[in-house]
């Protein structure tokens, strides 16, 4: 329980995905910061152990601070709930919303904000249907340089960028090793920007926008963590005007998704300045390289600031919720 010193936060970190080694270096910057903040923290791996020791050890709040499906599709977020223990992030519900980036995009593109055309494909229906003809038509319908994805995930892990037609196929094969559903989109070329959204309990609001230079033009996933491969611009230099569209993209995407507490929405934004939604990611990367610490640090506040804003709103939450 809590105690003079703060909460008693257990951060949750590692997990079997993917991205588990990022998940990691995460999981200890956040329990670096709380500790800072002055709460008592425990970090923990989401194992087989983990629901007896919550349930054993009744912490005020839970911080995941996983990504990948580890964290990220609902699935952890609902036991948490079940449990009855406050969690910072999102729900399960909403997670999962963002968690598909089909289902993500469709919400995105109906309250009116751009959404790159897009065709989602399965794996089975790519295998039933023949890869030539699917192939075909997808080469048809979505004309010039292409992005392939998983339809879930993060960190960019089995994303392409098709530029000559005859990669199409490797990049397919490529996005299905990471996810069942793949999406092919028409690609957006501009600025790419990244918008850390959170809320401590007055409501969602935009940090500084971070602008995106990869040194190699993609921002891969080994750009997103070997430092010096990527230069980040905090604020982007797109201009005032685009940087306040974009915060105001942010803050409406983490709204209609139903995100909580902290997000991060991804841009790309073109010559004429609109802001193309990605996807959103409601538990975002917090390593050193990650674009959430900065868009922190140039809004002029600090880690244990924020986070521990976060850990006091989960734990405001609960008390309202027990009489």
């Amino acid at each position: 329980m809590s105690d003079s010193n703060g909460h008693y936060v257990v951060v949750l970190a590692g997990g079997i995905s993917h991205e588990r080694d990022v998940s990691l270096r995460s999981g200890r910057r956040v329990a670096d910061a709380l500790t800072a903040a002055g709460h008592r923290v425990v970090l923990r791996d989401p194992d087989a152990g983990l629901l007896p020791f919550l349930a054993k050890e009744r912490p005020d709040v839970v911080f995941p601070a996983l990504h990948g499906s580890s964290g990220e599709d609902g699935s952890l977020l609902d036991l948490l709930q079940a449990l009855g223990v406050p969690t910072v992030g999102s729900t399960g519900a909403s997670a999962r919303r963002a968690w598909s980036k089909p289902v993500a995009s469709s919400l995105i593109a109906d309250i009116g904000l751009a959404v790159p055309e897009s065709i989602v494909l399965s794996h089975e229906a790519f295998r039933e249907l023949g890869a030539a003809s699917v192939l075909q038509v997808v080469h048809s319908a979505l004309e010039g340089d292409l992005v392939v994805k998983p339809a879930s995930g993060g960190s960019a892990q089995g994303v392409s960028i098709v530029v000559d037609s005859n990669d199409l196929p490797r990049a397919m094969v490529e996005a299905f090793t990471y996810a069942d559903v793949a999406v092919v989109e028409r690609r957006v070329v501009g600025t790419e920007i990244a918008v850390a959204v959170v809320d401590t309990g007055d409501g969602p609001r935009a940090l500084t926008p971070v602008e995106i230079e990869p040194t190699d033009g993609v921002y891969s996933f080994q750009a997103r963590y070997n430092a010096g491969e990527t230069t980040f611009y905090a604020p982007s230099r797109r201009g005032e005007d685009v940087i306040e569209s974009v915060k105001d993209a942010a803050v409406l995407a983490h709204r209609t998704l139903g995100l909580r507490d902290l997000s991060r929405v991804d841009f790309i934004v073109d010559d004429d300045g609109t802001p193309w939604f990605l996807e959103a990611n409601v538990i975002p990367g917090l390593t050193e390289t990650s674009l959430v610490p900065l868009a922190i640090e140039a809004s002029g506040t600090d880690a244990p600031t924020i986070y521990g804003g976060l850990v006091s709103a989960a734990a405001a939450r609960a008390s309202i919720r027990t009489p």
